[in-house]
């Protein structure tokens, strides 16, 4: 067993592992404690090849990878009380270099994003939440001017509607969030239209349905956050705004975004500069209140927990912990870094669910 504890929580932590270049072994665990935010490294959960981008099961306890390969897959593990991985089955997507995945709504479909290819995965899921064969690929069209990164299409987020059919796919190649609707029944996507085009060169990466019906997306090679509402042209949301995502000098890759439990503050990881920049968000603006140092190199995911914001640092391999100021949104860094080797992705598991 690696341990647990009647009052914590777990974090399991994605990785680049030797296939593509990284040093991680598979997915790691961490223990939370709920009440200081302290990290606690207990192991390595399961070793599976470059499991880069996480997520689970809405009500039953199943963690999804992708293993973001030429020869894309994902694996699926049930998890113990203990946080322990016990192996449900692996499946291939049809597609190169998956890089993110979420659950539909209904928790009966996977939906899965290649980076690689510029396509979406669609796998049936079980009544118990294990993938069975691929239901459906949809691949997409486009480019950007940005000749050495949008040739082609690139998409790099899949993002369900957790109300609904409808489903949103950055496009960091063609400079697009389109939209899909899925079929309950056949497990088929449809393509509708584009819900943003962005300026060309944006390259879309990651994107924030907000809780006051916004949505914030970064842009990768622009190195921006904008945000969009409904009333553009076909349907599609119109740009309401959008700002640097970082104040330094020099390139930045803006990789995630995450936003307070109030919705008061909007917060973005900076790649390059190595800084999490904070917003205050009103709905319809977003104003930088602090930019902070990671205390690490190359921040490439981060995600919120109650009062605490965690940064996984890709290059420097290492996981660093801040407390947020319930009042201003400052994330001031707490404790020493944790060890982990090539961090891409950060999920939080509590043990009771």
């Amino acid at each position: 067993m690696l341990g647990v504890s009647s009052q914590g929580e777990f974090v399991f932590v994605g990785c680049y592992t030797g296939e593509t270049g990284g040093e991680g072994e598979g997915i790691a665990l961490l223990r939370r404690d709920p009440a200081t935010g302290d990290l606690t490294r207990l192991g390595v959960a399961a070793r599976t090849p470059s499991p880069s981008f996480l997520a689970r099961h809405p009500t039953r306890p199943v963690l999804y990878a992708v293993n973001e390969l030429h020869t894309g897959a994902v694996s699926a593990f049930a998890v113990a009380v203990d946080g322990e991985l016990a192996p449900l089955g692996v499946q291939p997507t049809g597609g190169q270099h998956p890089c993110h995945l979420a659950v539909a709504a209904d928790g009966r479909h996977l939906l899965v994003a290649h980076y690689g290819s510029g396509s979406v995965a669609v796998l049936a899921l079980d009544a118990d939440g294990v993938p069975g064969p691929r239901r459906d690929l949809l691949d997409f069209e486009g480019s950007g001017p940005v000749a050495d990164r949008q040739a082609a299409a690139h998409a790099h987020m899949v993002s369900p509607d957790p109300h609904g059919p409808d489903v949103l796919v950055t496009d960091l190649g063609s400079d697009r969030v389109w939209r899909c609707r899925l079929d309950p029944a056949s497990g088929r996507l449809t393509l509708v239209a584009p819900a943003v085009v962005a300026a060309a060169g944006t390259g879309p990466r990651h994107l924030l349905r907000s809780a006051d019906g916004a949505l914030l997306l970064v842009g990768e090679l622009r190195g921006d956050l904008a945000w969009y509402r409904p009333g553009g042209p076909d349907g599609g949301l119109r740009l309401i705004g959008d700002v640097p995502a970082s104040t330094t000098l020099g390139a930045n890759h803006p990789s995630e975004l995450a936003a307070g439990r109030d919705g008061r503050f909007v917060y973005v990881a900076n790649r390059g500069p190595d800084t999490i920049s904070a917003f205050a968000w009103d709905g319809a603006t977003a104003v930088l209140v602090a930019e902070v140092p990671t205390g690490g190199t190359w921040p490439r995911h981060l995600a919120l927990m109650a009062d605490h914001l965690y940064v996984a640092n890709e290059r420097s391999h290492n996981v660093t912990v801040f407390r947020l100021d319930a009042d201003t949104g400052v994330p001031r860094m707490q404790g020493e870094p944790v060890g982990e080797s090539s961090p891409t992705c950060l999920l939080r598991w509590l043990p009771s669910t």
